[in-house]
Parts: C-alpha cells; sequence; structure tokens
C-alpha cells in the first residue's frame, strides 16, 4: 500500500501527544518496535488492518489519520477529534458554542468589534473571554437561534461599507451551507472574514470563499482550517453604500424623468 499522505506524522505527532514511546505503543498494537519506527520513518508501509489499530487507539477516525495534518490543528480542535466531534472533516457533528446570557438567561448577542478580532480567534471557546465583550439584542430575531455580530474591516465586500456591523446566526451543521449566501467565517489563517460561500465539503471537505468587491479573487479553505462559521442576518452601518450609477448619470436620470412627467401633464390637459 502507497504511504498514505500525513499517516507518518500523525502517528508520531499523536504518539508523543500522549506521552508514549515507540515501545509503548508497539507493544499495546501487538506489533515489532521495528515496524512503528518504520511507520513514523516512512521506510515502512501500513495495510488496512495496521492503519485500523492505530486510528482505534488514538481515538481518531481514519479519515482523519489519514488526510488531516494534526499537526497544523489547534489543542481545542485535537481536544475535539480525540473526544468523537470529528467536525473538521464532515461538517456535520454538534458543535458546542461558548455564550453569554442575560440576567432572565436569554442568549445575548455578543459584539465582536475589529479590534477584539485578533484576541477572538483565540478566545472564540474561552467562557471568560466571551463574557467580557459587549452585548446587546434585538427583540425581532428568534430566541431559538444563536447571534452574534461581527465588525466588518476593509472593502471586499462592497457595496457593504467598512466599519459595519454584521449580525449572523451560528451553524452547526456546515454541510448546510447554501451557495451563494453570505458567511462570517473564522479560519486559522486569516481569523474573521466575510464572504460568498460555495460549499464543496461533502465532494472536496472544503469552501471556495469569494467577495462582492470583483477587485479580490476567490480562494478555498479546508474544513481542517475552519473554527466556526455564522449565516449573514443583516447588517447595521452608519454610511449609504456608493450609488451603482456615477452622480451625474443620476441626475440626468431624474432630469429626463422630470420632463417626461411634464410631457405626460400636457398630454393630459389637451386630452
Amino acid at each position: 500500500m502507497k504511504q498514505t499522505m500525513h499517516f507518518r506524522e500523525n502517528i508520531r505527532f499523536l504518539r508523543n501527544r500522549k506521552d508514549r514511546t515507540q515501545d509503548d505503543v508497539a507493544s499495546a498494537l501487538e506489533m515489532k518496535r521495528s515496524t512503528l519506527s518504520g511507520y513514523e520513518n516512512g521506510v515502512a508501509q501500513p495495510n488496512i488492518d495496521a492503519i485500523i489499530l492505530f486510528a482505534k487507539y488514538f481515538n481518531i477516525s481514519i479519515d482523519s489519520l489519514l488526510k488531516i495534518n494534526l499537526t497544523k490543528l489547534s489543542d481545542h480542535q485535537m481536544k475535539e477529534l480525540e473526544h468523537g466531534n470529528d467536525v473538521f472533516i464532515t461538517g456535520t457533528k454538534l458543535r458546542v458554542l461558548t455564550t453569554s446570557v442575560d440576567n432572565k438567561n436569554e442568549e445575548n448577542i455578543e459584539l465582536v468589534p475589529e479590534k477584539a478580532k485578533a484576541g477572538y480567534a483565540n478566545g472564540f471557546a474561552d467562557p471568560e473571554y466571551i463574557k467580557e465583550l459587549p452585548v446587546f439584542q434585538l427583540p425581532f430575531l428568534t430566541k431559538q437561534k444563536k447571534f452574534r455580530t461581527f465588525q466588518l474591516s476593509g472593502d471586499s465586500m462592497l457595496p457593504i461599507p467598512h466599519g459595519s456591523w454584521v449580525t449572523s446566526e451560528f451553524i452547526q451543521d456546515w454541510n448546510s451551507i447554501i451557495n451563494g449566501h453570505a458567511y462570517i467565517v473564522l479560519t486559522l489563517d486569516d481569523g474573521i472574514v466575510f464572504k460568498i460561500a460555495e460549499n464543496l465539503i461533502e465532494t472536496e471537505n472544503k469552501l471556495t470563499l469569494y467577495s462582492l468587491n470583483p477587485a479580490y479573487h476567490e480562494y478555498d479553505v479546508h474544513v481542517s482550517q475552519i473554527k466556526e462559521i455564522w449565516q449573514f442576518v443583516h447588517f447595521i452601518s452608519s454610511e449609504l453604500p456608493d450609488p451603482i450609477v456615477s452622480k451625474d448619470d443620476l441626475f440626468r436620470s431624474i432630469e429626463n424623468i422630470r420632463k417626461d412627467v411634464a410631457l405626460i401633464k400636457k398630454k393630459v390637459v389637451k386630452k
């Protein structure tokens, strides 16, 4: 069997993470230490039975063991995997969201301003961090869903202007992401981004993200790089979006409408 993607570095990483020696793991799996060493060094190729043994021993799915570079995941993601929540491959399992409630035990809508984005990327799962965020309520939103508001930065989603507050609904099942809809995506590399999504999770384990501003190119994000996804609900801004037509064209259009109305009035008077 051909040496499989990330198997070699993953079994070494998982062994060290559990503070096990090669002798410990080899003994538990009833194999020679030299065989295990060969797997870790890439000089020996595991068969399917060996891969299943490692997956059961480390409590990691075979898909994760083979296809995901586990050394790149955060400690939080690794703990999710080790507890059986293999959400970084399928995007379908339950996610535990850290949230806050008001004095009536109702869900708050937390605000994540621009200056808090870097901290949010690391503290999104920390209850102490989340409870320090500003909160508010929007009575017209259902209490059956969880919402959070993020401040938009940059011009990639114009005509939604820089500085807008984007309120979004928490998505548990990533397979429910709808092509062409807008989402807040928290990623390992880029932090918080607001994009239009193409859902390729079922076939390619990734999302393709697009900007409304055509000056920005689309790009792919593998599910292993995603921490949270929120579906766009609405935005609040103190700025009016730029008009689609130029000011001169707009004035000309208004003038033409006035002339047309005046002409109609003359015709009506004559009749």
